[in-house]
């Protein structure tokens, strides 16, 4: 359990995971919608990988990112939910 909270340390793993969460996506995808360069973004998916909460598939040419399991969307959705209901 501490290797998926160390994982989920950083502001942008945690957008990541929010983002795998509505949708499987490339590193390119994932690099427009943060705003945070290719480099950042990979090391963020390696450091998601370890723990088993992202896992990643070829499609064609690219590197397709998902969501390891619902186990990791119903944390994702959980932890979402609290931080609505706190500052609501």
């Amino acid at each position: 359990m501490s290797a998926i909270f160390q994982a989920l340390q950083s502001g942008t793993r945690l957008k990541i995971l929010f983002l795998l969460s509505q949708k499987e996506m490339c590193v390119c995808e994932l690099e427009c919608a943060l705003g945070v360069s290719q480099s950042a973004i990979s090391h963020s998916l390696r450091t998601l990988r370890q723990p088993g909460l992202v896992r990643v598939r070829k499609q064609g040419r690219f590197m397709v990112y998902y969501l390891a399991d619902d186990h990791v969307k119903t944390l994702v959705d959980l932890c979402n939910k609290h931080v609505t209901e706190c500052i609501a």
